[in-house]
């Protein structure tokens, strides 16, 4: 039988680009004006912190022996517990990110088509976008994952082009008087845009997940994140500041197609016409394959005891159609509480709640980096290092935080709060399958998650593939 043939280094570092720049930088221009291109320094602050978190999780990635990506990660220091609420905020944050790329495909057709809707009327638009992109689904995610594997270069191409060719159209004096409209500081906008400009890299942990495919991970796959990321980054940064320098600040504050905006001016309204369409079907196509990925997250925490059976519940094509209704009715209701008379502040609460809510996983994944290296017999200086990355992406990961504003923070975490009521339902049904897989009462076990965990950990030293327990007590 042939060897599979596997990627390069520079394949991997490809993919993992593409992967980033999605749908999340269609609204960015017009956010980022708002505080000027001074925000330039959020973008700095936020590179550094995913480039952080992109090496820490490819070193997760590198020592794991469990599946379930950072839900795995977890589980080494937090046990099941952490395993399900890091699955649970990741799924939640998934749900909500959906609505916000419906908003911003609103946005665009609004412009594209020379409409004016009301906050309901862009509500409403929203909640149907997500309606139809998830019937779309129900007979299998085949045809909808090719598509959005096409619709995607919409939104690259547009934002490469204006990375590189835009500079013809650069005109600095613009880009200076747009510079800090609101005379802040230094230190207040550093952080005032790190929520925002998190959000277009959400996803960069997913980066990870290709380690099979790669020659020699060990040392590909932290490159490949590394330069994927940072890759990324780049243009991220230079598109926003080219398009600072070609549209004035006021316009691209008030636009809600900031893309199609800066097309119309270098070229003509019919090519800014074009530009949104391709951002409306970019959009679309990845609402396509997202709503049926987010179904697949709850799906998969449920076929393993961590969500509520009915999670798991399929038809014949494999689709979780109940699991698909019951998240478009959150999505729904989403829609509908955070209507706002305008469309990019309903955009921020969505965004800034998302970020939250996904920041949970991802601090609990910086802090089983110093498990995972101890029980994996890492070299002492080796593991330092890696520590002091994590703790970078650590604090950076805190800072957003505290940028995604207070209103975020206390519904994400009301929201995490009610995953962990939740846990006391799910971790029921996890000792009765534990107890049932093991041949041992289910009496047994539940002392066991009382009284002392016995943890399996792989023994990795030297390579082998062993099991050896670890007692825990509390």
């Amino acid at each position: 039988m042939p060897a599979i043939k596997k990627m390069s280094v520079v394949q991997l570092t490809m993919l993992t680009a593409v992967n980033m720049l999605g749908s999340g930088i269609v609204l960015l221009p017009t956010k980022l004006a708002e505080v000027g291109g001074i925000s330039i320094l959020s973008w700095l602050v936020t590179a550094t912190g995913s480039l952080a978190l992109a090496y820490a999780f490819a070193r997760c990635g590198m020592l794991s022996r469990k599946t379930g990506g950072m839900g795995g990660y977890a589980e080494y220091t937090f046990g099941k517990a952490g395993n399900y609420i890091t699955n649970y905020t990741y799924g939640l944050s998934l749900l909500i990110a959906n609505v916000a790329i419906s908003i911003t495909a609103v946005g665009y057709i609004q412009t594209l088509f020379d409409i004016k809707l009301d906050s309901l009327q862009v509500g409403l638009a929203t909640i149907a976008l997500l309606w139809i992109t998830t019937f779309a689904n129900f007979g299998g995610a085949s045809i909808t994952g090719k598509i959005g594997a096409v619709t995607v270069w919409g939104v690259i191409a547009p934002v490469v082009l204006v990375s590189t060719i835009g500079w013809f159209w650069f005109d600095s004096s613009t880009y200076a008087a747009g510079w800090n409209p609101h005379d802040r500081s230094w230190f207040d906008a550093a952080g005032a845009s790190v929520a925002i400009t998190l959000w277009a890299f959400l996803g960069l942990e997913s980066a990870c997940a290709n380690g099979d495919a790669v020659e020699n991970p060990e040392k590909n796959v932290p490159i490949a994140v590394l330069g994927g990321t940072l890759g990324a980054a780049v243009i991220y940064i230079v598109s926003t500041n080219v398009i600072a320098g070609i549209v004035d600040n006021a316009a691209l504050v008030s636009s809600t197609a900031p893309f199609g905006l800066v097309f119309a001016k270098m070229f003509n309204p019919a090519i800014g016409n074009l530009v949104m369409g391709l951002m409306v079907l970019a959009c679309i196509g990845s609402l396509l394959g997202w709503q049926f990925t987010v179904a697949q997250v709850f799906k998969s925490s449920a076929d393993t005891g961590y969500f509520l059976p009915i999670f798991a519940k399929a038809n014949k094509h494999g689709v979780p159609i109940i699991s698909m209704l019951i998240l478009l009715a959150i999505q729904t209701a989403l829609g509908l509480l955070t209507i706002s008379p305008d469309l990019s502040k309903q955009f921020d609460t969505l965004v800034n709640l998302a970020v939250v809510t996904n920041l949970v996983p991802y601090i609990l994944s910086m802090a089983t980096l110093m498990t995972l290296q101890s029980i994996s017999n890492v070299p002492p200086g080796k593991a330092m290092i890696t520590n002091i990355v994590a703790g970078i992406a650590t604090a950076y990961s805190y800072l957003a935080l505290y940028s995604s504003g207070a209103q975020a923070l206390m519904l994400g975490g009301v929201a995490t709060i009610v995953g962990y009521t939740l846990f006391g339902f799910v971790n029921t049904r996890l000792i009765r399958l534990e107890a049932l897989n093991n041949s041992v009462p289910t009496q047994t076990v539940a002392a066991q998650h009382i009284v002392g965990q016995l943890i399996p950990v792989n023994d990795l030293s030297a390579g082998a593939t062993h099991n050896r327990t670890l007692e825990v007590t509390p």
